[in-house]
């Protein structure tokens, strides 16, 4: 698999559940959201004005999805909602690693520039680093409608969160 492989099985509404667990507070939370996974043309408007952003040339981008999600409240827990753009830069069509932008609209979620490799075992794996925080998040499917994402972060004041989702494909399958 590569990452435009990656990128078309994702394509889909999911349902998504997650338990994560807040190590430095020993704290755990489950939730549960929809996404929808929508593959975006390499010269779409949004995936070049991503690549400008970034000063990136956008003959370079492999591929671009957009990300968008609703969480469902459980008692009297807020609904969030976002959207995330990611393009996906390589220096070859077959790419198993590179870069991924990112633009989202949640305040709370990362935004610019990550790394992503594809192992043999077909998991993608995508880090982002900076001075205040290490991310790492590693997706694979166990079916083509079962996805499986498990990630931790790190922040530069002790903080660790570790989470694990399975995602259930619920429309819009792989062609």
């Amino acid at each position: 698999m590569d990452i435009i492989e990656f990128f078309e099985q994702s394509a889909g509404k999911w349902f998504s559940q997650r338990t994560s667990q807040n190590l430095s507070e020993r704290e755990s939370a489950a939730a549960s959201s929809d996404l929808w996974i929508e593959s975006l043309d390499k010269d779409d408007k949004e995936a070049i004005a991503l690549c400008q952003a970034h000063k990136v040339d956008s003959s370079e981008v492999l591929c671009a999805a957009r990300i968008r999600w609703e969480s469902k409240p459980l008692f009297n827990q807020t609904k969030q909602s976002g959207s995330t753009v990611l393009v996906a830069l390589g220096q070859s069509d077959r790419a198993k690693e590179g870069k991924l932008l990112q633009k989202t609209t949640s305040p709370s979620a990362a935004s610019g520039v990550s790394r992503y490799v594809i192992g043999t075992d077909e998991t993608i794996t995508i880090i982002v680093e900076s001075d205040a925080i290490y991310s790492e998040e590693r997706i694979w499917f166990a079916s083509e409608n079962l996805r499986m994402r498990a990630s931790i972060t790190k922040g530069a004041d002790s903080f660790s969160n570790t989470s694990f989702c399975t995602e259930i494909r619920m429309g819009g399958a792989k062609k």
